[in-house]
């Protein structure tokens, strides 16, 4: 793999650097309180939380210290889903404090219980900047206790939890930007405690994280070497052999596709995934769903705002089939809202099912594409913004300037604004190639002529259909970026100088495949409905058993 991208000391090294650095939230006056006050509120504070709740933390404890994995995924993907929906649907789970005394003060147990308690604050209620504050300090607390220990440690998670922790680190992080770049709503000691705090959720800090834990588990010498069919548990190393580290490490990959999406780097995402192959049904992002879905969803994005339809339709349509045929197994999963949310943000035209789905969902604003025209662009505004990642600005606004930061253009506008120049030079594009379709021949006045365009433009808007026509098709392997160039359309012609010479060379559908296929399928139902009707027959003309005809005897004599 080119280790540009995963060994680069820039990124890579002691992340203590991130914690530790920003002020307390906290700096009012310090208020004394002995100590039998405090035995006395967290007594309180321990009674005050559901005996149900208290029995699952400490089991859940024991879990984990014993690494008992199996019972420990059921109380991770079960237990907290359904505990959270009966005692904290509008609340937060008990103050990390409390629960420090029902788990014997476990420091790795409540840094991992409050990085629950964060996400469900995030999931649930509005988080507050000093919340945010916390739980970017648990999380710097959780990756030094992994990455900065001696050797690797002895925790064994489920890898459904560890995808989270990523995940929601990335969330977390992309939500902190969003909230410090509306400078307008923020007041002025959020503003004061924002300034002086700038290392926290720095991308700096958040990219050094993803890279040291890629760096820290070998896993792209781990990817390498196994496709390659070499030793990996001897390029695994110490920390890379164990579970925890290897799929901290792999998930991180897909982190980073992510980030360099939410950043607007579309190149650089699609080489991170060098060495994962996405068309193997074994890899590992495919152990969990909110990943496999994830991968799919950025790198068919990244290859959509690149100009490569093909590909990113590909690309969509393999997650959508994927997610249709297995939603039914997922429905009692707490991953199913997630899932299904990231689908429906997902363009593509897929099996038929599917199709119909999608027409029937958004059947109104393919016609108002169809029409093409500012209607057409104003769909495709909204569906964007509804269908794309949420962006970042790397930076913070320049706090010393408030009314430069606010009229500063946001991430998502600017993204919005590539996306739609590019919309704009292909609007015409569908009805050019109507009028294309039902000539071999035809002259460029002619042809402006239906239009009602200028025929300088129009050779414009024909060169311009020619050059979409050809487009980089990824052809499989590791490298993303790479492929074959092909012709994207079976329409194509050449232009010679007033005239137009076209030529298509679509593949006419097997219409007799179809009937012969669903006449044998009718043909079948028709012989099952008969075998049916003649054993009922059957049944129905049989005489009764005698000790059935017995009783009715009795009772007419």
């Amino acid at each position: 793999m080119n280790q540009e991208y995963f060994d680069d000391e820039e990124f890579v090294g002691d992340i203590d650097i991130v914690a530790g650095t920003y002020a307390n939230v906290d700096d009012g006056e310090d208020v004394e309180i002995d100590d039998e006050e405090l035995i006395q509120q967290a007594q309180a504070g321990v009674q005050s939380i559901p005996e149900q709740v208290r029995n699952f933390l400490m089991q859940f404890h024991r879990n984990m210290k014993n690494n008992n994995l199996h019972d420990l995924t059921y109380g991770y993907e079960t237990q907290f889903v359904r505990l959270s929906e009966k005692f904290f649907a509008k609340g937060p789970w008990p103050e990390p404090q409390y629960v420090a005394a029902l788990v014997k003060d476990d420091g790795v147990f409540l840094t991992l219980y409050r990085e629950l308690y964060f996400r469900h604050i995030y999931s649930r209620l509005h988080p507050s900047l000093e919340t945010r504050f916390r739980s970017f300090e648990n999380y710097c607390d959780l990756f030094n206790y992994i990455l900065n220990s001696d050797g690797p440690i002895e925790l064994e998670l489920p890898n459904q939890w560890l995808w989270d922790i990523v995940d929601e680190f990335i969330y977390q992080f992309q939500s902190f930007c969003t909230h410090r770049s509306r400078v307008t709503k923020r007041s002025e000691e959020e503003i004061k405690l924002l300034k002086e705090n700038s290392q926290v959720w720095n991308t700096y800090s958040v990219l050094n994280v993803l890279y040291s834990l890629i760096q820290k588990s070998n896993i792209s010498q781990q990817l390498l070497v196994q496709q390659q069919g070499g030793d990996v548990l001897a390029a695994a190393g110490e920390f890379g052999s164990r579970p925890l580290y290897k799929m901290l490490g792999y998930f991180s990959i897909i982190g980073l596709v992510r980030v360099h999406c939410m950043l607007g780097d579309y190149t650089l995402a699609l080489q991170t995934l060098e060495n994962i192959e996405l068309g193997n049904s074994r890899a590992l992002f495919t152990r969990v769903t909110a990943c496999h879905v994830t991968v799919y969803y950025y790198v068919g994005f990244a290859y959509l705002m690149m100009g490569r339809y093909a590909d990113a339709i590909r690309t969509f349509a393999h997650i959508l089939t994927f997610v249709s045929r297995t939603r039914q197994y997922h429905q009692r999963s707490y991953q199913f809202d997630t899932v299904n949310k990231k689908a429906e943000q997902i363009p593509a035209r897929v099996d038929e099912n599917i199709h119909n789905y999608l027409r029937e969902k958004y059947g109104e604003q393919q016609h108002k594409m169809q029409r093409g025209g500012e209607e057409a662009i104003e769909v495709v505004s909204d569906l964007f913004r509804f269908a794309s990642p949420k962006f970042i600005a790397p930076n913070p606004p320049n706090y010393d300037d408030l009314e430069a930061a606010a009229e500063a253009i946001e991430p998502q506008q600017f993204q919005l604004k590539i996306f739609l120049r590019e919309a704009r030079l292909q609007l015409v594009i569908p009805t050019l190639r109507s009028f294309l379709k039902l000539y071999t021949t035809m002259g460029l006045d002619r042809l402006s002529t239906f239009l009602e365009m200028d025929a300088a433009e129009l050779r414009n808007q024909l060169m311009v259909y020619k050059q979409r026509c050809r487009q980089v098709k990824w052809v499989g392997g590791g490298d993303l970026l790479g492929g074959e160039v092909v012709a994207a359309t079976d329409l194509d012609f050449a232009l010679q100088e007033d005239m137009i010479f076209i030529a298509e060379s679509r593949i006419g559908r097997k219409y007799a495949d179809w009937f012969i296929r669903n006449a044998n399928k009718v043909q079948d139902l028709v012989n099952t409905l008969e075998s049916r009707q003649k054993t009922f027959i059957a049944e129905a003309g049989k005489p009764k058993p005698a000790e059935e005809e017995a009783p009715a005897a009795a009772v007419s004599a």
